[in-house]
């Protein structure tokens, strides 16, 4: 998981803390009987109890794919983070892709558990989650009082409005295809459909440009499908977690891309008004360029936000 030399096509020229400024250390938590894997990155030095943040990928990711960059920088900067692979993805059991929303969260809960095991961290807890996952620990924040923080990066906030600006040709296609494959997966005869496509496909991100720049985040060595099981579609059209923002008691951080095609800008500034206590940035940035060309700057809004958040 720490191999650079590079990872992927999007993270060739970040410049990358030096190996020996932060421990890396295998994790692993159950989670409904399987088991999810991940990473655990811990400062260098005589760190003290540092603050633990939890991660993991976005909408059908791997942990490999331009993640390790930011839990290095957290590491770096004095947190310890644990990154891990959703359910059905990466190292963790399964390989169906399968972006099923409600183990999804239990995974991150599953692994919160896990972090508050960490000998060598402290008691503040950090959610922090990219795209899909974003919405994860925004829901999640809204149910839980244990939550210093919380990093929305890109966040996915409403997908009935993302489904809904594709026009009723997608939302036709994707509800045929997800309830075909709900009905025949049972029966050995599901399908798939691409997580990243062109407009004119029937996939989870059909935004034009993206499938680019989602290739590019992929680790070189990965064995990642661009493929979902189709009845994926049918949660994401329905997730809503801009509806939960409002009951978030802790610190939280939007960070927004104001030429970001999939979740805009406008939108994210709206839905931080209802944080009690919000930051809500824009910069010129897409939904995938936070982890590629425009890192520094965002990991630059990240770590300041946090030490406000946690000072």
């Amino acid at each position: 998981m720490t191999r650079r030399d590079p990872v992927n096509r999007a993270q060739r020229r970040l410049a990358r803390p030096a190996r020996e400024r932060f421990a890396t250390r295998a994790v692993a938590f159950d989670v409904d009987g399987a088991t999810c894997r991940g990473t655990l990155y811990l400062p260098g030095g005589d760190a003290d109890d540092p603050p633990v943040v939890v991660m993991a990928p976005g909408l059908g990711a791997e942990r490999t794919s331009g993640y390790p960059a930011v839990a290095e920088r957290f590491a770096d900067a004095g947190y310890a983070a644990l990154l891990f692979d959703h359910p059905e993805f990466g190292a963790s059991d399964g390989d169906s892709q399968h972006v099923d929303l409600d183990r999804q969260r239990a995974a991150y809960a599953a692994a919160i558990d896990r972090a508050k095991r960490v000998d060598d961290a402290g008691d503040d807890l950090v959610l922090w989650g990219a795209s899909l996952s974003a919405g994860h620990v925004l829901t999640l924040a809204a149910e839980r009082r244990d939550v210093d923080a919380v990093v929305g990066l890109v966040p996915m906030l409403d997908g009935r409005a993302i489904a809904l600006r594709r026009g009723g040709r997608y939302l036709l296609r994707s509800g045929a295809a997800g309830l075909r494959d709900l009905l025949g997966h049972r029966i050995g005869r599901g399908r798939t459909v691409p997580i990243v496509g062109d407009p004119e496909e029937c996939a989870a991100i059909t935004e034009p440009g993206a499938e680019r720049k989602y290739i590019d985040l992929v680790d070189r060595e990965s064995a990642w499908r661009n493929e979902t099981p189709a009845r994926s579609l049918l949660g994401l059209v329905g997730y809503r977690p801009v509806t939960r923002i409002d009951e978030i008691d802790a610190p939280t951080l939007l960070l927004a891309g104001t030429d970001d095609a999939i979740v805009d800008a406008e939108s994210v500034a709206a839905a931080g008004k209802s944080l009690s206590r919000g930051t809500v940035v824009t910069m010129p940035a897409d939904h995938f360029s936070v982890l590629g060309e425009d890192f520094e700057g965002a990991i630059g809004h990240q770590l300041s936000f946090l030490r406000d958040a946690l000072e």
